[in-house]
């Protein structure tokens, strides 16, 4: 594969310091990638980000409040909103001096990229929902199914934070209920993940104490017949946390929007196999 640009630096996007990377041509056309809830930048594996630079897209990658290098609260006292999540989103994109970008969501990210294309239209080319949900309760469709009871049973204790080994242990078994019942659990691949995560994360503790202490906003599903942008839904058919009628739910509400969905995926990352399909339709919609 070519070389490709890299820049890592920590930005005051939205009056906050926030850790972003861009990958491929500055000069190219901008992708936003906005991970899910208590996610670092490497949860965006650094291969599939280098795919789609080599199809000549400029990648960015940040750190959410309270992971990896951004800054971080004192755990109970968060002192932001579900609101300025989506605001520093918007803050990445001033701070690089973009007018606009595809984004690409994952999990909350997706509800983050959904407001910002609700909430900020003029700033959004094209959106990628993956593993995401509608956002509250809403008409035309019933409410979408509760996730599934395996994600509550057998939850890890909390490691000691002192210990390297622990944490991993600790993050590798709070990620195994969300993949796949279908498939194989790749620990392998989350364990040289969650080394990543911890070697580099200013401080993963408080950062996951305050993983969900964010106030929501307001539901927005019924809003959503107002984006126009063109639109994929990329959805696990094994997601236990948003069930596949999550995603079928924002394809039918976004008009014209695409759906995919990936067979013996589950709530996560979509893994490699699956980029054949994910990397090539991503940049069909963003060309």
């Amino acid at each position: 594969m070519i070389e490709l640009a890299r820049s890592k630096q920590t930005l005051n996007a939205n009056g906050v310091d926030i850790c972003v990377e861009t990958i491929g041509d500055p000069t190219d056309s901008p992708i936003l990638l906005i991970m899910g809830s208590s996610a670092p930048m490497e949860w965006w594996p650094e291969e599939f980000c280098e795919l789609l630079a080599a199809g000549g897209r400029c990648v960015i990658r940040y750190d959410h409040r309270d992971t990896g290098e951004s800054v971080s609260y004192e755990p109970g006292s968060p002192g932001y909103t579900g609101a300025d999540l989506t605001a520093d989103a918007v803050g990445v994109l001033d701070a690089l001096g973009l007018e606009q970008a595809h984004l690409v969501g994952i999990s909350m990210g997706g509800g983050i990229s959904q407001e910002i294309a609700l909430d900020h239209p003029e700033r959004v080319a094209t959106l990628t929902l993956a593993s995401s949900t509608p956002g509250g309760p809403g008409p035309p469709n019933p409410d979408p199914p509760d996730p599934a009871p395996r994600l509550f049973a057998n939850q890890p204790s909390e490691p000691d934070w002192s210990s390297r080994e622990a944490v991993i242990d600790y993050l590798v078994e709070a990620e195994r209920p969300f993949a796949a019942g279908s498939r194989p659990f790749d620990e392998r691949a989350m364990r040289e993940l969650a080394g990543r995560v911890v070697e580099r994360s200013t401080n993963l503790e408080w950062g996951l104490a305050n993983a969900f202490a964010q106030e929501a906003g307001d539901p927005w599903r019924q809003r959503l017949g107002a984006i126009t942008v063109p639109t994929l839904v990329i959805h696990g058919a094994d997601d236990p946390l948003f069930p596949l009628a999550h995603g079928q739910a924002l394809a039918a509400e976004i008009p014209s929007a695409e759906l995919i969905t990936l067979d013996g995926v589950g709530h996560e990352m979509p893994p490699p196999p699956t980029w054949d399909v994910v990397v090539p339709a991503i940049l069909r919609l963003t060309s």
